[in-house]
């Protein structure tokens, strides 16, 4: 363990980005915070969450793939992907560390996605613990501590110190290069873990059970009279996906500009009416359909597939950002109260 005093971070800063382009968690111009590429005088958000999580890092909202040139019959592939340089993704919590396992098992999984494989390559992530978790935070139904997250390195904070610990490879090989960094005991974390712990255990989404879901359950929960009702008020805007550290669905278009043809992916969403629209027309024509596909996919049928793990970290996102305040907690009590 390492500690920096905290009137030292923008030294670490400073050396961080000297080392590798490095992002930090900064409010903009609204007071939102977002990842931002640090740069001298930026000071970290007071605010719990990224409005968008640090997915936008490994799986942008729109990237190139490739491009066309056609002369005569002859076809020209043209490469025009970004060119990744390694980076250091500062301020992590978490609930979004955990959501990087479940990209890896969509992404990283044959065929592999080398886009989304070159960022994880080149990407180096130093987790920040949680102090002051949320009403709308229940990560802890999914196993996940917010007072010890993962990552190449964790972090913790108290009104004093930053406290520093690697974890991986990539994290000693950083942290050896940051001579400000001084050893430390663990005495100061384990107290702020346990005041973390005690918070959470106070939440009102403390007790959120999940035994209704999971793999398995597509028999009991797919017909279940209560979509209706719960789908009904559903605007489809796809707020929810957007802020979403675990969605994944994207769409592929094309652009021509009459000399070349750019190909490129752009995030989708399940709730659209137009998603996956084929030929023969829309697989999944109502609201309704579209509504339970999204929380049966997080709940269910990603666990069928992932040996038990939930597509969803309790993030708390789509609860403060949905218009109508209709999300995953409301499915999860609404359905599984009717199971007991």
């Amino acid at each position: 363990m390492k500690k920096l005093p905290r009137n030292q971070l923008d030294s670490l800063f400073a050396a961080l980005s000297g080392l590798q382009k490095l992002y930090i968690p900064s409010d903009d111009a609204s007071g939102q915070a977002k990842f931002t590429v640090y740069e001298p005088g930026m000071t970290l958000t007071k605010n719990l969450n990224t409005v968008r999580s640090a997915k936008d890092l490994f799986f942008p909202q729109v990237e190139n793939l490739m491009g066309f040139k056609v002369t005569g019959k002859q076809l020209e592939l043209i490469e025009t992907r970004d060119v990744t340089e390694p980076f250091v993704l500062f301020g992590v919590r978490a609930c979004d560390c955990r959501s990087f396992e479940i990209l890896d098992k969509v992404f990283l999984a044959e065929p592999v996605d080398t886009y989304y494989q070159t960022r994880r390559e080149n990407g180096l992530i130093v987790s920040m613990a949680c102090t002051r978790p949320e009403e709308t935070c229940f990560c802890a139904a999914f196993d996940i501590d917010p007072a010890a997250p993962a990552g190449d390195v964790s972090c913790w904070m108290d009104e004093e110190n930053l406290y520093w610990q690697a974890n991986t490879e990539k994290g000693e090989t950083l942290t050896a290069g940051l001579s400000m960094l001084a050893d430390c005991d663990a005495e100061a974390v384990e107290s702020q873990q346990a005041a973390t712990r005690e918070i959470m255990q106070k939440l009102p989404l403390a007790s959120l059970d999940l035994s209704a879901f999971g793999a398995g359950k597509t028999k009991e929960l797919f017909s279940r009279p209560e979509w209706n009702q719960l789908s009904e008020a559903c605007l489809g805007c796809g707020t929810c996906t957007f802020v979403c550290p675990t969605c994944q669905c994207y769409d592929i278009q094309e652009f021509n500009n009459g000399k070349t043809v750019r190909r490129f992916r752009c995030w989708d969403s399940c709730m659209y009416s137009d998603f996956t629209r084929m030929s023969a027309g829309q697989p999944r024509p109502t609201q309704l359909e579209r509504f339970r596909q999204r929380f049966m996919h997080k709940l269910v049928y990603f666990p069928d597939n992932n040996k038990g793990c939930f597509s969803c970290v309790g993030c708390g996102r789509c609860l403060a950002k949905c218009p109508i305040h209709m999300n995953i907690v409301k499915v999860i009590k609404t359905l599984g109260e009717g199971t007991k």
